[in-house]
């Protein structure tokens, strides 16, 4: 059974640096709010567990993950000055990670093809 869903997520984990959570969590408010007028955006949101940070994120599709990170380029700019990222997932139907590998390669990203499932 194959998808027709096009949605991508990204699944980004940040461990942050010493002393420097209060500062993450005032930049994961201003991410937030950054993001509520992307008209591409499915759900964002941030998870903690201790010193690492997970931003739960998907898009309707792989032009909605370049058009996020287009619009919070400086505000992720500004977190890896107190935060390292761990780990970068991609997941999302091959058609549409085929348009992200590209202009993401820079960034070490692991792309999972989503194969089979549904989206309401």
């Amino acid at each position: 059974m194959a998808t027709t869903d096009t949605s991508c997520s990204i699944v980004p984990y940040f461990e942050v640096s010493e002393g420097r959570m209060g500062e993450f969590r005032q930049l994961c408010e201003r991410f937030v709010e950054q993001t509520k007028s992307e008209a591409g955006c499915l759900y964002y949101g941030f998870s903690f567990n201790g010193m690492t940070v997970h931003c739960r994120e998907a898009y309707r599709d792989a032009a909605g993950v370049l058009a996020h990170l287009e619009n919070v380029g400086p505000l992720l700019e500004e977190s890896l000055k107190i935060s390292k990222l761990l780990r970068l997932e991609i997941h999302g139907p091959e058609a549409e990670l085929a348009k992200l590998h590209g202009p993401l390669s820079a960034l070490g990203v692991q792309f999972f093809v989503l194969e089979y499932g549904f989206r309401r």
